[in-house]
């Protein structure tokens, strides 16, 4: 069927469906997604659909198809970060030699823009920050970091009217604020300076009571950069999710935030520390490592499926450490994880979050601080994949379910 009427041509179902290479039944299933608009004609006619909006549905799911890999696993196209087997690189930059060049909102900005932008500064709103330190502080005391930052990113969200604009300015302007304010409502573990100043050195405060050094502070400062992103993480295909259902920066944020309380994602920094711990309080690392292997639980920080040799993140954090004398404990020991692990496995290296430890160890800091370093770093780089996401179809992000449960009909249990 074909209806020319208005200068459009219009085709039924059986024919969009051979233009889709899908059953009919699809063709309804792309129209209750909103992927495909229908009209329904006179009686007896059905329902038609604009021919040039099937043709370009059948282009975009060819070219999403091509854009599977090998393992069948979904890809999704982005002009953010590369990985390679040995490096990786932001928007063709490589990324350690960013990190290592620029701070933080430096490289956030660049990430979000592709524009260098020196000097670059992130400033919490009065308004927003009241609103997330109110609802941090009345948290139970055992409220992790993660708890602290999904509700100041609720709080903050509340506070800002503008949400709710996905225009790329307004997004880049919700994300130079909710950064700052993330860390603005973390409670602070001893009275730093107040003011514009980089951010890592507001975390500083709110991660260790010891007095920061310059060196130490940009050795946190360079975590943040080179932790800004790494592809299509967990929690960072859980914001692309959010954002191409259209949710708010601030929604898409908490998608991500989400995502890390699993124990698969994020937790990982948090169990290299306190094996690290453990070995300067046993004088060695080897009795540590054989009490993991012993109940069956994989050593923290080693190994990195994306990796052929160290991960680059902990050579470059490495490095920095060895600058640091009151680091050199903690150094010594996670080489010596490596060196007794690497015993039984010599293709096993160290990876971000080892390196991540040793700086946490080293510098007085808890547990759960590198939870916190990895969540305010990635908040910049899920801001990037929300903004390249809002440029993408909406609710392309929807897989199709297979079903194997039992066939219908079925008695009403």
């Amino acid at each position: 069927m074909n209806d020319e009427a208005d200068g459009e041509r219009r085709i039924g179902t059986r024919e969009a469906a051979a233009l889709l290479g899908v059953k009919p039944a699809t063709v309804y299933a792309y129209v209750s997604r909103g992927q495909l608009a229908s009209r329904r004609e006179a009686v007896g006619r059905g329902s038609t659909f604009d021919a040039r909006e099937v043709e370009e549905l059948a282009r975009r799911s060819r070219r999403e198809a091509a854009g599977r890999s090998p393992a069948g696993e979904p890809s999704v196209r982005t002009s953010l970060t590369l990985i390679e087997p040995d490096r990786y690189y932001f928007r063709g930059v490589d990324a350690v030699e960013l990190a290592s060049r620029h701070r933080y909102e430096e490289v956030a900005e660049f990430l979000w823009t592709g524009t260098l932008v020196p000097g670059a500064r992130f400033t919490a709103p009065p308004g927003p920050l009241t609103a997330a330190r109110r609802v941090v502080a009345a948290l139970p005391e055992h409220a992790g970091p993660i708890d602290m930052l999904r509700v100041a990113t609720a709080a903050a969200a509340v506070a800002d009217p503008l949400r709710f604009d996905l225009s790329p300015e307004a997004v880049l302007g919700s994300a130079r604020c909710l950064v700052p304010t993330l860390v603005g409502a973390l409670p602070t573990v001893r009275t730093g300076p107040r003011g514009n100043g980089p951010l890592a050195r507001d975390l500083w405060h709110r991660l260790t009571a010891r007095e920061p050094d310059g060196a130490s502070l940009h050795t946190l400062d360079l975590a943040l950069a080179l932790l800004v992103d790494h592809d299509l993480a967990a929690s960072t295909l859980a914001v692309r999710v959010a954002a191409s259902a259209r949710a708010h920066p601030y929604a898409a944020v908490s998608a991500g935030l989400g995502a890390l309380e699993g124990p698969l994602h994020g937790v990982a920094g948090r169990l290299a520390h306190r094996m690290l711990t453990e070995a300067l309080e046993r004088g060695g690392a080897a009795p540590v490592v054989a009490d993991h292997l012993r109940a069956g639980r994989r050593v923290p920080g080693l190994g990195h499926r994306l990796y052929r040799g160290e991960d680059p993140r902990a050579t470059a954090l490495f490095a920095r450490l060895e600058a640091l004398p009151h680091a050199a404990p903690a150094l010594a020991a996670a080489r010596e994880v490596v060196a007794t692990a690497a015993g039984r496995r010599p293709g096993l290296h160290a990876n971000v979050d080892l390196a991540l430890a040793v700086l946490t160890v080293s510098c007085g800091m808890p547990a759960e601080a590198g939870e916190t370093v990895f969540a305010v770093a990635r908040t910049a780089g899920w801001i990037a994949h929300a903004l390249e996401e809002y440029g993408e179809r909406p609710l392309r992000m929807r897989p199709s379910g297979h079903y194997d449960g039992p066939r219908p009909p079925r008695p009403l249990p």
